[in-house]
């Protein structure tokens, strides 16, 4: 995608996807992506940034607005802030203060996890502890990929978050740490007992990086999840 930004979103978009989730531009630019998306009949679901705050909120919110991105997502944090309370609360704050200057933006704030957030505290998930301490506005981007990595049952806690979780990161692989991503439906995780528990708005596809080429990933697990009646696309 650093090489042709344009060409990569055209092709995603051929394949039948119908929306998008940018984080970042790849030497493109807001406006320009923005233009593309609209040409391509691509809907902006979300958009990964930093969070509005200082110096970043004005550029961050326009952003937002060029885009026409109901929502942003803070996609991460700290993995040391995790483990302890009082790095917990201070991520929370952050959250928090955020959500508040996006709102006033007419946008919603949320906050997309990866493994360590299901590090164990004192015998309790940091995950849980830190959404007890944010707003009821800040929804969850759920990475489901990530919290079976954690060893955790990723149907289970889409079932519980509920509403509070519009957005799901679907990946499939070993779900190990280190190990490359492939295409959903060709590594372990149980796509059926998710879909039975989700009440997500999105299923967005995400491989952060590839055993196989990104994308052709990308289209098998476009099929997979299609024919299979888990999601569906524009086409």
């Amino acid at each position: 995608m650093a090489t042709d930004f344009a060409t990569t979103i055209r092709r995603v978009a051929a394949m039948g996807y119908a929306g998008v989730e940018p984080a970042g531009f790849a030497g493109s630019t807001p406006q320009a992506a923005a233009q593309l998306f609209q040409e391509l009949g691509l809907t902006v679901c979300a958009a990964h940034s930093p969070l509005p705050l200082g110096a970043d909120e004005k550029p961050v919110i326009e952003a937002a607005q060029l885009l026409q991105s109901p929502r942003l997502v803070c996609a991460w944090q700290p993995p040391e802030l995790f483990q302890s309370l009082d790095g917990i609360k201070q991520v929370s704050d952050k959250l928090n203060a955020a959500s508040v200057v996006a709102q006033a933006a007419g946008i919603a704030l949320g906050y997309h996890n990866h493994w360590f957030e299901y590090a164990s505290i004192g015998g309790r998930v940091a995950a849980d502890i830190l959404r007890e301490n944010l707003d009821d506005a800040v929804f969850l981007e759920l990475d489901i990929y990530w919290i079976q990595t954690a060893g955790q049952d990723p149907a289970a806690i889409v079932r519980q978050q509920g509403k509070r979780a519009p957005l799901l990161h679907i990946k499939d692989g070993p779900a190990t740490q280190a190990d490359p991503m492939t295409a959903v439906g060709t590594g372990v995780i149980d796509f059926s007992t998710i879909a039975a528990a989700s009440s997500a708005e999105w299923w967005i596809v995400e491989l952060d990086k590839c055993a196989t080429d990104m994308l052709q990933a990308v289209q098998q697990s476009y099929t997979y999840l299609t024919t299979n009646g888990l999601a569906h696309g524009k086409n």
